[in-house]
């Protein structure tokens, strides 16, 4: 990152906001020895638990060697459990590949550990279930790009019926029918000057 940019998220009025990273091209042990200069303590992450970062306990950016250090803290484990329990629930892992189940798997109950597994045969029916669908189909910047064809509609309410029936989701739009109104009712809005802002993450997340 440079040291000073323009940031869109603080112009105002005409006014170029501008994001300034003070300290961006120090290194890291400058950083702790002015922590240690003043007076302070870092973080218990960084001196107890070894962590290399700190940000949510379990964050999706994070090493393996900082899930680790996160899993060290007794203070994380009901969360890690939680987080866990989504994985097994959702059959989608952490990051990706890498299933936090796997990061501290003594943490957690043989029922839980057991259904994890499940969860990971599942995921990979899941993806291979995803694999049918054309490329062109798939979510990038600015979905839906295209209306597909009845064909295709009809193998994306399959794929989503499947999925549903597989996962335990009571899933909207699987009939081919029903998938092209709603594509067609996505690019309608699409096509509608929209002001900033107008969804939430949680509204645009489920807008199909």
């Amino acid at each position: 990152m440079p040291v000073a940019a323009p940031l869109a998220a603080l112009t105002r009025k005409g006014k170029t906001g501008v994001a300034w990273n003070a300290i961006i091209d120090w290194p890291i042990e400058d950083v702790f020895a002015e922590i240690a200069a003043a007076g302070l303590e870092p973080h218990e992450a960084y001196t107890r638990y070894g962590a290399t970062r700190v940000s949510c306990c379990f964050c999706i950016m994070s090493s393996l060697d900082d899930l680790r250090a996160a899993a060290g803290c007794a203070d994380n484990h009901d969360v890690y459990r939680a987080m866990v329990e989504l994985e097994a629930q959702s059959t989608f892992a952490f990051q990706g590949n890498r299933w936090l189940a796997d990061v501290a798997p003594h943490l957690l109950s043989d029922t839980l550990q057991t259904a994890v597994e499940q969860a990971k045969l599942t995921a990979a029916q899941r993806q291979a279930i995803e694999a049918t669908i054309p490329a062109h189909l798939l979510f990038t910047a600015g979905w839906p790009t295209c209306r597909p064809s009845r064909d295709e509609a009809t193998l994306l309410a399959g794929v989503r019926s499947r999925i549903s029936n597989l996962i335990g989701l009571d899933a909207r739009h699987t009939d081919a029918d029903t998938i092209l109104d709603r594509y067609d009712a996505l690019l309608a809005d699409r096509a509608i000057p929209q002001p900033p802002f107008n969804r939430s993450h949680e509204q645009a997340a489920f807008a199909f």
